[in-house]
């Protein structure tokens, strides 16, 4: 489902150039931009995250040594906006996390290449930035670790493997950052970790602490909450202050593993990081979708629209989104019907990327009242023309390998943490309905 196809973010900062005035040009020549003075701020500020060692950009982007040879990639990425990745319709939403360059930086990555990538003074350098080695969270509170090394073959398809891995939490605790971390990333295609709350009868035929591949009718459909995943251009979750996902004592995270051979074998013990929220919750975050897996993409067919839909029962605060689809995915949109029968554009990609699976970020207090319905409709394209298409001749359907497709219009939402989940989907006047989108385990 998710893969990295080796692209990673290039992006930038502001150096304003000024063009002479053909009638009475100035005395003197701006300053050319230097990579001390001007491009290493740029490359710290947004591209160090990701472009050092360890991480999964193809290239460390620390040192002028490292960064030169690169100058012409750097420049015709940003000139052609492919870099930062950043995906979201301008006109439909705003979002606090917009990746988006202004047209002053990439003047000055472009400027700067073209003059020859001057080095300047190396004494006009910012100090280095410090990182937290392998987390991008910070240090966390705790570790979760697979505790027996999956083995991955180094050819064929490797199906969804799965293990239960206990939190050992004798208390509740609130989880305000959570990071899923690869131990062979070039293996790992995504990991997804659940939690599994105590009691669950979720996967209770299955051994803790062990590798499994659910059979036929194993119940691999997730009753567990969303907590966090990894894919190559996915973030870290991250909320803000009082809000977080909770973790009860006695729970048990459960890590979805989907893996892709690339021939060689390897031995993985993937992790995730949690960090616990110090200040009170007022708002409990779940993840849910509105989503669709009954749908047939027709052979040829280039612009073919699945949709699907969910509607909430009670209050909810929305906090982000996120469009899933394969390598047929062309574009998505997420919008929002309200309860007055006013239509919202959410998120608009016009431009899917399935080599990023990006989280669009909403500024606080985006309230969904009672009866909202979430509807996203995706685009696939599943004629020659698409690149990327494993087979155009082929009739396609839900499913997990990225040659099958999904429909996902992913999003967060807040809720009073006092709030018993079920009720956000619960149909009114009706016994409970199972909540399934909050943790769904074809992602």
């Amino acid at each position: 489902m998710f893969r990295f196809l080796g692209t990673t973010c290039v992006v930038c900062l502001v150096l304003s150039v000024s063009c002479p005035v053909a009638a009475a040009p100035p005395a003197t020549r701006p300053a050319e931009a230097t990579f001390y003075k001007d491009v290493l701020p740029i490359l710290q500020k947004h591209c160090q995250g990701c472009h050092r060692p360890g991480e999964p950009a193809p290239m460390p982007l620390l040192t002028y040594e490292g960064v030169r040879p690169w100058g012409k990639a750097i420049r015709q990425a940003v000139l052609r906006k492919s870099m930062p990745p950043w995906f979201a319709d301008p006109h439909a939403g705003r979002f606090t996390n917009d990746r988006s360059m202004p047209q002053a930086d990439i003047d000055t990555l472009a400027g700067w290449v073209d003059a020859g990538a001057p080095a300047g003074d190396p004494n006009q350098a910012p100090q280095p930035l410090t990182f937290t080695d392998g987390w991008a969270i910070g240090k966390p509170d705790l570790i979760v670790e697979i505790p027996e090394a999956i083995s991955v073959p180094a050819s064929g398809t490797v199906e969804y493997t799965y293990v239960i891995v206990p939190t050992g939490l004798t208390e509740d605790k609130w989880v305000q950052m959570a990071e899923a971390r690869p131990d062979q990333r070039a293996q790992v295609h995504h990991i997804i970790a659940f939690v599994r709350q105590p009691g669950s009868k979720w996967f209770r035929q299955y051994p803790i602490g062990k590798p499994f591949i659910p059979g036929k009718g194993g119940d691999g459909n997730g009753r567990g909450e969303f907590l966090t995943g990894y894919a190559p251009g996915s973030p870290p979750e991250i909320l803000r202050p009082g809000q977080a996902k909770l973790l009860k004592a006695g729970s048990e995270i459960v890590f979805q593993m989907h893996y892709t051979a690339n021939g060689k074998p390897v031995s993985d013990r993937s992790r995730a990081g949690l960090v616990f929220a110090t200040a009170p919750v007022r708002q409990r975050v779940l993840t849910l979708a509105a989503s669709n897996d009954k749908f047939v993409i027709p052979p040829g067919a280039p612009n073919h629209r699945v949709d699907g839909a969910i509607t909430l029962r009670r209050d909810g605060e929305l906090v982000s989104l996120m469009p899933h689809m394969h390598l047929r995915g062309k574009a998505m949109e997420i919008s929002a019907v309200y309860p007055g029968g006013e239509r919202e554009m959410l998120l608009r990609v016009p431009r899917y990327d399935f080599n990023w699976q990006l989280w669009y970020q909403l500024p606080p207090g985006k309230r969904l009242p009672a009866g909202t319905r979430i509807e996203a409709s995706g685009y696939f394209d599943n004629s020659p023309n698409n690149k990327s298409n494993p087979d155009p001749a082929a009739a396609v359907r839900y499913g997990d390998q990225s040659w099958e497709e999904m429909m996902f219009g992913f999003f967060d939402v807040a809720i009073d943490a006092a709030m018993n989940p079920a009720e956000l989907l619960r149909e009114p006047a009706r016994s409970a309905a199972r909540p399934a989108a909050l943790g769904s385990g074809g992602q």
